[in-house]
């Protein structure tokens, strides 16, 4: 099992904080992703997204979020999210240069090269 933690930075103006719209664990938040298979190395030509609110039962026990087959050598793996430990980028964290855990993917078959962030953050404004 390899876990893949995607960061966040940026600097905020006029934010407070930096997050998908529900909160770091918004089940209708879409990461888009282009994939590498371990097997053969091939590298999706399109993004693929995963979602939270989007899952799928394994064949032996447990859910996932994503099940995909590599289109070259035909190998299946997945990607199932890990909620509860991404935080918001804060605008302290913005202004120290840091980085922000938004969410933890633990990848079997496939390793995400590229995140292409498609989506919408919402920021609260500072007050």
């Amino acid at each position: 099992m390899v876990n893949y933690m995607l960061y966040i930075s940026g600097e905020l103006e006029n934010l407070t904080n930096f997050q998908p719209r529900g909160s770091v664990d918004d089940p209708d938040f879409t990461y888009y992703f282009k994939f590498k298979c371990e097997n053969c190395g091939e590298v999706t030509e399109k993004e693929t997204c995963v979602s939270l609110n989007g899952t799928l039962p394994l064949p032996k026990k447990g859910t996932t979020n994503l099940i995909q087959k590599c289109k070259f050598c035909k190998r299946e793996g997945t990607v199932t999210m890990i909620p509860g430990r991404g935080s918001p980028l804060t605008n302290d964290s913005s202004e120290l240069g840091k980085y922000a855990l938004l969410m933890v993917f633990d990848c079997r078959g496939f390793e995400p090269l590229d995140f292409v962030p498609l989506m919408v953050f919402y920021g609260r404004n500072k007050i």
